[in-house]
């Protein structure tokens, strides 16, 4: 004797949209990485200068660098 399974009717809503941390942020010329995982862009050296070295401030064990993607060149802090 076969027994059939009726699966419940889903409901006629929208989807949830994706959380604001699930997107890929927007990659700019200046990388801050922090133990060669990048974590925020800038479009000027010195935005990414200030927020690397109050980074190694508060973190110094960690390797904090910025990667110019223009140029290909790797800077460590």
């Amino acid at each position: 004797m076969a027994t059939t399974i009726t699966m419940p009717k889903k409901d006629d809503q929208e989807p949830e949209p994706p959380k604001i941390d699930q997107h890929r942020p927007t990659l700019r010329r200046f990388r801050l990485q922090v133990d060669r995982q990048t974590k925020s862009s800038f479009d000027t050296m010195a935005e990414a200068d200030a927020k690397g070295r109050a980074i190694k401030k508060q973190y110094p064990i960690v390797q904090v660098s910025i990667y110019d993607a223009e140029k290909s060149q790797q800077t460590l802090l």
